[in-house]
């Protein structure tokens, strides 16, 4: 596969840092894991960086499985100069849920659309289920099979990104789950697969579930209190997965703003588009056409005013075009 190759031609000699989005789910760390392995077999070492939190069970389950080693932001000061290059794993440059790091963002590697074009020295940005699928490919293009931590790392961020081959899936997901499949530790792939609900979790849903409001077929959520990303996504696919419900769009009040996860299964309604727009005055965000996520920073949150619930709700609407003001089926 030449065009990885370009990649490694563009990175040979400087000091690399892959950084994924914020908050890294299993997708973010196996995609960067995958690309510090193949990297190395070409002589160009690497850094996994990150802002946010390691904040979700299964995350963290890869980093002690694996061995994986990521650096966070506040750590990065005495490595990272400006002209270390940085290569964007599972996200953009200005998509909206990743820092602006010191170190020049040379190259990309997604699977999200592009809402703010950037021009990359290299990039790879192709829609498909798990960024983990396109790191797959460049292994099997070059014909270099990766070791088996490796592949059960690819593997298990496809499973999750697509949960299970059921959101998103593509036929490419599928061709490098059969590649990848005979060359990973199914032990290990169980182990990460099994107990990764904590009881902090059931707390969430508690408060997720005593929320439920449902407008025509749009399911609104909301969480008094911080919680994790990759918990809020989860609470996004159980919402959704009501009969009633074709949009879910679920929110948690945290110290650093609003944050919201959105799901959708009506193929008129753009999940990425639909948070762009609705947050378009307040904050920032995007994603795909079935799952996306945005942020309201808490120097904006007051602008919701004395309940941000009904405001956040309220925008979404707007943006939907539908009646503000008529009945919930389920309130």
């Amino acid at each position: 596969m030449s065009d990885f190759l370009h990649l490694v031609e563009l990175c040979s000699g400087h000091t690399v840092f892959l950084q994924t989005h914020n908050f890294p789910d299993p997708d973010a760390i196996a995609s960067a894991y995958g690309l510090q392995r193949l990297l190395d077999r070409y002589g160009v070492p690497s850094t996994l960086c990150y802002d946010g939190r390691i904040d979700k069970l299964s995350a963290s389950k890869m980093l002690e499985a694996f061995r994986i080693e990521m650096v966070p932001k506040d750590r990065l000061r005495e490595r990272m100069g400006r002209r270390d290059y940085i290569v964007c794993v599972d996200t953009q440059k200005n998509g909206g849920n990743v820092t602006d790091l010191v170190g020049d963002e040379v190259a990309c590697v997604d699977h999200h659309p592009t809402f703010v074009p950037v021009e990359y020295r290299w990039q790879d940005i192709q829609t498909v289920g798990a960024c983990a699928t396109l790191v797959a490919e460049y292994y099997a293009g070059l014909g270099v099979p990766p070791d088996q931590d490796t592949a059960t790392a690819l593997l298990y961020g496809i499973k999750m990104d697509t949960l299970q081959f059921s959101r998103g899936v593509t036929p490419r997901d599928i061709a490098m789950f059969a590649y990848l499949h005979p060359l990973c530790d199914q032990d290990k792939l169980a182990s990460l697969e099994r107990n990764n609900l904590e009881l902090e979790d059931l707390r969430a849903y508690g408060a997720a579930v005593e929320s439920i409001r449902i407008y025509g077929s749009i399911g609104f959520s909301s969480v008094p209190f911080s919680c994790p990303d990759a918990m809020l996504a989860i609470l996004a696919d159980f919402i959704l997965s009501l009969v009633e419900v074709e949009v879910a769009v679920v929110s948690s009040r945290r110290p650093d703003g609003v944050k919201l996860s959105v799901r959708s299964e009506d193929p008129k309604i753009h999940a990425g588009e639909l948070v762009r727009r609705a947050l378009r005055d307040l904050g920032e965000g995007g994603g795909h056409s079935q799952m996306a996520g945005g942020m309201i920073p808490a120097s904006r949150s007051a602008s919701l005013g004395p309940y941000p619930e009904d405001r956040v709700r309220e925008v979404f609407l707007e943006a939907l075009g539908r009646d503000l003001y008529g009945a919930p089926m389920i309130d």
